[in-house]
């Protein structure tokens, strides 16, 4: 008998095929039960997931049993009841005259009716439901392929309930990837990127192994496949009402979880409710807990075509979320900072450096708060099992000291599987510093090289770690890579902080990337193990550069980690210096072109009042208001509003003398000089209180 091509193709298809283990034998058990468990099984999942694949199975396993099966698809099929009844006769070779429902009913035995791309009949959808289907023999099993799950109708009803098994298809295993790779002859050395980019997606692993097939001697990026990409978005895309749906869309795919709020930041709109709703509805957007997400290759898909197409673009979005980050992250609450900071770290996802280190799930079951008294053994044990008994006796000294800076991780059974201290340097004794390796390295390191001033905060994460998996990279290292950066942003007057690695050199490009510095002079030996530290000073590089830095390395998208030029090196002063600073300026307040050269232009206090990229004219300008502004403030109190006057006289609109001024106030000039004095020493406190950032708010 000669082999019809039909046959040859079908064969092709079934050796090509891999996984849904689960879903063929839901299907094979059905086909072949005496009585049907189910009358309806409904698959459905975003496109190219395989949901046509596995219909073809379907119908495989039919043939082999000899059951009749009728296939149709909804892109040939016009949404009526007659242009169904149409394509369902022509299906059974039936002449005009026939009745597809009569032809059916006279086979009472099993039949299978699939029906392919069950969305582009959903004009369809309750004719079906409560007159087509209720017709059919009770021995026939139909399959619809659809995109989206079944309607509410479908759900609430009591007859249906009883005979619809749901059956949600997903992406493929890693395994089950991995074994198609192979056997599309995908270089074993390239899978791991191809698996990274196409996370199972039936669709897009089989186009890059046909770009794979036309070129052997590529090395797989996405950025190198734009078709690829193109066709992916036909697939999951496949219409967009207009521009600003489709800015929505990308938004969406560039940030973790899209809410209603950050959508009409991104998209510069006080209402958005319309186009979230339509986001809501597409068949590859989820939805969470705390707002909606793309599949993770629709996310790819989008992200790299927006990359690709107009990079000037995603870095405005990517502004946008940020700015939405900063905003929201001074107006939360604890909890809801750390979510905020996941989100912020998301951003960062597509650094080569930074996608190593970090596992990017919400971490839902992982909850941090400070230690109780009673945990303390638990937590003891857990550094002695890492790193040994003399670890483990510094660690119970420092708990007994500092309790209220141990930080427990418990899971969502509230055991405790991680922990970290944040110690409290500047709040140590000496004698308490040389009891431990560690904390007398680093305290002589910041004497040496960067002492603190009067008013400034030390953190040293001395102790850090997951239970299960001590540093290495895991859910908890993340979340506790999120707690630090929250105390950067959060912690009043914090001027430098300190991380002990027992790899440092495995944590170097991570530590590097977020512009921790490694500090050969600050390591220390416990039990024999030498320790890494990396530290950075905040006075230099404060939480509002460190973010504008970390942006402007993630919008890169590279592993060279020049300091850019943008992020300007800021001179640390002295509390004697800065005071003799801020006397130049009230000095030269009515000639502020002879301002310079003041150092306070490169401080903290200025360069973040002004900006980084502010020149020096801007600079001087920003230094003016704020010693104006804080002359100013002195009014509201009574008791130093006579300061005020003194100043005000003196500097912001000076007399001709010292001694003028007091007459116009009507005082000893003894007076008026006590009275100035103490001006000046307010105003000098209350910009260093400023600049070591620990005043409210």
């Amino acid at each position: 008998m000669v082999m019809r091509l039909a046959d040859r193709l079908s064969a092709a298809r079934h050796d090509r095929f891999v996984g849904r283990a689960d879903e063929l034998a839901v299907f094979r058990a059905a086909l072949i039960a005496d009585e049907l468990p189910f009358c309806l099984l409904h698959v459905y999942g975003p496109g190219g997931v395989g949901k046509t694949t596995l219909l073809q199975q379907f119908a495989r396993f039919c043939q082999q049993a000899m059951i009749p099966v009728i296939a149709l698809d909804g892109r040939s099929i016009d949404p009526s009841p007659d242009g169904f009844l149409h394509a369902l006769r022509l299906a059974l070779n039936l002449d005009l005259s026939e009745t597809p429902l009569t032809a059916l009913a006279a086979h009472p035995a099993r039949q299978v009716l699939l029906i392919d791309t069950y969305e582009k009949l959903a004009p369809l959808d309750a004719w079906l439901r409560d007159h087509f289907l209720p017709n059919l023999p009770e021995q026939a099993l139909i399959v619809l392929a659809d995109r989206r799950p079944p309607a509410l109708a479908w759900r609430t009803d009591p007859g249906w309930q009883a005979l619809i098994r749901v059956l949600p298809l997903r992406n493929l295993s890693p395994d089950e990837s991995q074994r198609y790779l192979t056997q599309r002859a995908v270089p074993f050395e390239q899978q791991r990127a191809v698996l990274n980019f196409t996370h199972g997606h039936p669709l897009a692993l089989s186009l890059v192994a046909d770009v794979f097939a036309q070129r052997q001697d590529i090395r797989f990026q996405p950025a190198t496949a734009p078709d690829v990409i193109k066709t992916l978005l036909e697939h999951f895309v496949q219409k967009v009402p207009g521009p600003a749906h489709r800015t929505a869309l990308e938004a969406c795919a560039l940030v973790h979880l899209m809410t209603e709020a950050l959508l009409c930041e991104m998209l510069g709109t006080p209402d958005a409710h319309e186009l979230f709703d339509w986001l809501r509805g597409l068949s590859f957007i989820e939805a969470g807990r705390r707002g909606v997400f793309p599949h993770d290759l629709a996310r790819e898909a989008l992200v790299a075509d927006l990359r690709w197409r107009n990079p000037d673009w995603y870095a405005e979005l990517h502004r946008r979320a940020r700015v939405y980050y900063a905003h929201s992250f001074h107006h939360a609450g604890q909890h809801e900072q750390q979510r905020l900071l996941f989100d912020y770290v998301f951003l960062h996802r597509e650094n080569p450096v930074l996608c190593q280190f970090f596992e990017w799930q919400e971490n839902g079951s992982l909850f941090a708060a400070t230690a109780q008294e009673h945990e303390r053994p638990a937590l003891i044990e857990m550094i002695a099992r890492h790193e040994g008994t003399e670890s483990a006796r510094l660690a119970e000294f420092w708990f007994a000291r500092q309790p209220e800076n141990l930080v427990v991780i418990r899971n969502a059974d509230q055991q405790p599987v991680g922990l970290q201290m944040k110690l409290a340097l500047h709040q140590t004794t000496p004698a308490e510093r040389e009891i431990d390796p560690a904390t007398e390295a680093v305290w002589n390191y910041i004497q040496a090289n960067a002492p603190l001033r009067q008013g400034e905060v030390a953190t040293f994460f001395r102790f850090w770690m997951s239970g299960d998996d001590y540093q290495s990279v895991s859910a908890i290292q993340s979340l506790l890579g999120v707690l630090s950066a929250q105390h950067y942003m959060t912690t009043p007057g914090l001027a430098l902080s300190f991380t002990p690695c027992a790899d440092a050199d495995f944590w170097q490009p991570v530590l590097s990337y977020i512009d921790l510095t490694r500090l050969p002079e600050a390591d220390f030996v416990v039990g024999e193990r030498r320790y890494g530290v990396f530290g950075h000073d905040w006075r230099s590089v404060p939480p509002l550069a460190w973010l504008a830095l970390l942006a402007e390395r993630e919008l890169n998208v590279t592993s060279a980690l020049p300091r850019p030029q943008s992020t300007p090196q800021l001179i640390v002063l002295s509390a004697t210096e800065f005071a003799s600073a801020v006397r130049q300026v009230l000095g030269h307040f009515s000639h502020p072109e002879l301002l310079g050269d003041n150092p306070l232009l490169k401080s903290r206090l200025v360069v973040e009042a002004a900006g980084a990229q502010a020149d020096t004219q801007f600079r001087v300008a920003a230094l003016h208001t704020l010693v104006k502004s804080a002359v100013e403030s002195l009014q509201a109190s009574p008791r130093e509003a006579k300061c005020y006057r003194a100043l005000y006289h003196t500097y912001l609109h000076p007399a001709a003398t010292q001694e003028q001024a007091a007459e116009l106030l009507d005082l000893p000039f003894s007076t008026f000089r006590r009275h100035l004095k103490t001006g000046i020493a307010r105003v000098i406190e209350i910009l260093w209180q400023r600049e070591l950032n620990t005043a409210p708010g």
